[in-house]
């Protein structure tokens, strides 16, 4: 079945009425997290001083019998601008089945100005897009298209600094947002210590806890902090480094021989992950589907990984039908993510998802069995990014 149109779109959804009054604010409207910028002290105390303003993304797919894919990605016009310039002409007349050529194809014509970064966000949500069109064509789920179910549920894991209410939700590991980091010195070693024992005596020793530390850190940071939180038996902590320095990561692995790593958010396209899996510089790998590449990109890297004996945690797996659908049908994938910023008190299903999405129910999850990725999002709700 032929493409006949790739278009970026804007999605409108419906806004959902609040039916629950929240017990407090969300963590994430207040909580500092240590960050690249943390040095500078205008935008230190909170990401959304210095976070671009930019908007989600959709993609959207129309096949030669009328039927309509979607995907879905971020970073607005520049994105955008990438799908309807330049992606979308090139794929014009393809057929939607031919999936490894056409992931080869958006790939490979974005090389003149590099494949990863914003690029790669296009990319993504293309192919998921493609995907989504031919699971409806086929009207199967797209985790039937990529294999079928690997896994009877999906264990979850939420991250976040509200823990009392993912303990309530059903919730039994907890990665926390780390709030401090080189800036902030000895004062603030000591806080992060305090924040996790405290965490810890929390949620007792039968639960995971992990540690999000989201580009922060130096060499010097990682191995002092990772030493200082050993007696708390972090399950993982994670993007400790900025993401482009591969000697850094080779370092820390050299000197943490014993404390399992997790990294990739911010990496894209398959090359720095084949890289990671060869060295040996990570535990778990954690792309994210929306950003990486899409779909197909994502089943590279699962084979790749596996392949090694090397996991795979999606970015956020779990807040897509993207990211669900893939880690359903991947062996190489054990647990999903589900962050929340919903506030405490306001069940996941008023306040997180679309509908049609999945949500997560006393700490597992199974994705929805509809056609594509189950989104019931209608075509009118939708209007052209420019």
């Amino acid at each position: 079945m032929k493409i006949t149109s790739i278009q970026a779109v804007r999605l409108n959804a419906p806004v959902r009425a609040q039916l629950t009054s929240p017990r407090r604010a969300s963590w994430t409207e207040t909580a500092e997290v240590a960050n690249p910028m943390s040095r500078y002290r205008d935008v230190k105390a909170h990401r959304g001083l210095w976070l671009p303003k930019w908007e989600l993304v959709w993609c959207r797919v129309t096949l030669e019998d009328g039927t309509i894919g979607y995907g879905q990605t971020g970073n607005g016009r520049a994105v955008a601008a990438v799908i309807d310039d330049h992606l979308a002409p090139n794929l014009i007349g393809e057929d939607v089945t031919a999936k490894e050529r056409l992931a080869d194809k958006l790939v490979r014509l974005t090389s003149p100005y590099g494949a990863a970064g914003l690029a790669s966000y296009a990319v993504s949500a293309v192919d998921l897009a493609l995907w989504d069109a031919h699971a409806r064509l086929e009207q199967k789920p797209v985790y039937a298209l990529a294999g079928g179910p690997a896994h009877d549920r999906l264990f979850c894991y939420a991250t976040g600094n509200d823990v009392d209410w993912y303990q309530e939700l059903g919730f039994r590991a907890f990665k926390l947002a780390c709030p401090y980091g080189p800036a902030d010195g000895l004062d603030g070693l000591r806080k992060n210590e305090e924040f996790v024992a405290r965490t810890r005596e929390q949620i007792g020793d039968d639960c995971e806890l992990m540690l999000d530390c989201w580009m922060a850190f130096d060499i010097e940071y990682t191995v002092r902090l990772a030493e200082t939180l050993r007696p708390y038996r972090l399950k993982w902590i994670e993007e400790y480094l900025p993401p482009d320095d591969h000697d850094a990561h080779v370092a820390v692995r050299q000197r943490l021989p014993w404390q399992t790593l997790a990294t990739g958010e911010h990496w894209y396209t398959t090359y720095p992950f084949q890289w990671a899996i060869n060295h040996r510089v990570t535990d778990i790998v954690q792309q994210d589907i929306n950003w990486v590449g899409g779909f197909s990109t994502c089943q590279k890297i699962a084979a790749s990984a596996g392949a090694a004996n090397v996991s795979m945690i999606l970015h956020a797996g779990g807040n897509t039908a993207h990211g669900q659908h893939f880690s359903f049908a991947s062996p190489a994938v054990p647990w999903l993510e589900c962050f929340i910023c919903t506030p405490p008190g306001i069940p996941l299903e008023e306040g997180w998802g679309l509908p049609g999405q999945a949500v997560p129910r006393d700490g597992y999850l199974v994705p929805s069995d509809a056609p594509g990725f189950g989104l019931e999002i209608l075509d009118d709700w939708f209007v052209p990014f420019f």
